[in-house]
């Protein structure tokens, strides 16, 4: 990036009072692993800040840090508490509240045929007010990001696009398209560091996992010499080189098993035994040969009979007596 690019991000977060982090339909780990990186560090770092996204998070990327702080649209009054679940037609019979030792508990009673939902499918969001700066991450086009805010509110807010498709139309106060990046995470991590942030250890898993995911684990031909420096600094940050579950999935399908790799090696024991061909053994020649090394001349007739000292015992005389 140049440096009046750098200079424009810093002044426009510096200003802000209220920003919103938007990722479009259906985002990858790398793209929402980078928008969840920039939520962490922008709340790291006391911005009020809160992040949304028009497609309910796929199991892909459930694991990302701060994935439960997602909505689906930005709004409400700064402050304000929303509590979401899953609903059902029939489910609930009706919502009330009681005060109990200083606590408001709002009690959803259900109906015969009960709650579908559970305790994990529960979300709590704090409106986040009227945002002044909206940062749209991997992101094309400014359509693509659906109804998360108000169309009649953008125009009184400032828009920083930060991308590294090539496609990217270029919309935007502020563009930030880098198509050198050979991923979104690796992206956001370099404008992080330029920018003077400090990586916590939640915010470099997910960009990790986000360039691990677009690079299929650094094999893919494209991956940029700044995507190996970039997660150097995230291992050393706390993140674990932990494939994402897509890049598992590959993997298993083009190198062996770990289980395979790792089989201990046989002793000679377990080894199989590889017999060995036996030698013909040659009848033992007497010691007794004779001294000219005369040929020693074959009975002309195979069926013969032995002499009869053949079988006895024969005692071995050494070049010396004892």
């Amino acid at each position: 990036m140049d440096k009046s690019t750098i200079q424009k991000l810093k002044d426009a977060l510096a200003k802000s009072k209220s920003i919103g982090i938007a990722v479009g339909h259906n985002p990858s780990v790398d793209e929402m692993g980078a928008a969840l990186s920039l939520y962490l560090l922008l709340k790291t770092a006391n911005k009020t800040v809160s992040i949304a996204s028009p497609s309910d998070p796929i199991v892909e990327i459930s694991s990302l840090v701060g994935i439960d702080k997602v909505q689906k649209r930005f709004g409400g009054t700064a402050g304000d508490l929303v509590v979401s679940f899953p609903y059902k037609e029939g489910e609930i019979e009706k919502v009330s509240y009681t005060l109990e030792n200083e606590f408001l508990n709002i009690i959803v009673k259900a109906s015969e045929q009960g709650l579908s939902f559970d305790d994990k499918d529960v979300r709590y969001n704090r409106g986040s007010g009227d945002i002044d700066l909206l940062i749209v991450v991997g992101t094309s086009e400014l359509a693509d990001i659906g109804d998360v805010i108000d169309s009649q509110k953008l125009a009184n807010m400032s828009i920083i696009n930060i991308d590294n498709d090539a496609t990217n139309v270029g919309f935007g106060d502020i563009v930030a398209v880098s198509p050198q990046a050979s991923s979104v995470s690796e992206h956001v991590a370099d404008i992080s560091l330029i920018l003077g942030f400090s990586i916590g250890q939640d915010a470099a898993q997910n960009m990790l996992s986000g360039i691990i995911y677009s690079t299929n684990n650094f094999q893919d031909p494209k991956t940029s010499s700044l995507a190996f420096e970039i997660a150097s600094i995230l291992i050393k940050s706390g993140a674990q080189r932990l494939p994402s579950r897509a890049v598992s999935a590959y993997n298993s399908l083009s190198v062996p098993s770990a289980n395979a790799v790792q089989q201990p090696l046989m002793t000679p024991q377990q080894q199989p035994q590889i017999q060995q061909p036996q030698p013909v053994k040659q009848p033992m020649q007497s010691s007794a040969m004779p001294e000219n090394n005369d040929r020693v001349e074959q009975p002309e007739e195979q069926n013969e009979k032995p002499p009869l000292d053949w079988l006895t015992p024969k005692v071995y005389k050494g070049s010396s007596e004892v």
